[in-house]
């Protein structure tokens, strides 16, 4: 399994945020932090204000902040809302005719778990975890 790019920035935004929550970040000071577009940070940005997990405030000296306290905001949350509900498989899009062997498979049922043992497993984990060493983060991301 691979996450998408799109689940990756998510994160990435994330953990900016979380370094300092007591100013406001712009999406063209994170994209240049971590030499990423900031047409997808866009996106990505879009998405989490309207999950209320970040919180945009628009005009001179705008910008985002997390909404949520850092240990409040459980990673597989995250992920789940990021990776959207699309099938991990064909067989699991609904479509009878998506896979012949589906009535006698039991590749579906696996996968499934594994997924949700994934999830699962990254639900144990907030995103205050993944920023438990801010000045090492601080100095590589955030050059004065």
């Amino acid at each position: 399994m691979r996450l998408t790019v799109f689940s990756d920035y998510t994160l990435r935004v994330l953990m900016y945020l979380a370094l300092d929550r007591t100013r406001l970040a712009t999406i063209p000071e994170i994209a240049t932090a971590y030499g990423i577009s900031e047409n997808h940070l866009m996106k990505v940005v879009h998405q989490l204000a309207r999950a209320g997990i970040v919180e945009s405030v628009r005009g001179k000296g705008g910008g985002i902040r997390l909404a949520r306290a850092p240990e409040e905001i459980r990673l597989g949350e995250i992920l789940r809302a990021s990776e959207g509900d699309a099938p991990i498989v064909e067989c699991l899009s609904g479509d009878p005719q998506a896979c012949r062997i589906t009535s006698s498979c039991r590749l579906k049922g696996i996968l499934v778990n594994a997924f949700e043992a994934l999830y699962d497993s990254l639900d144990e984990h907030t995103l205050a975890d993944l920023v438990e060493r801010p000045r090492a983060l601080r100095a590589v991301l955030i050059r004065s």
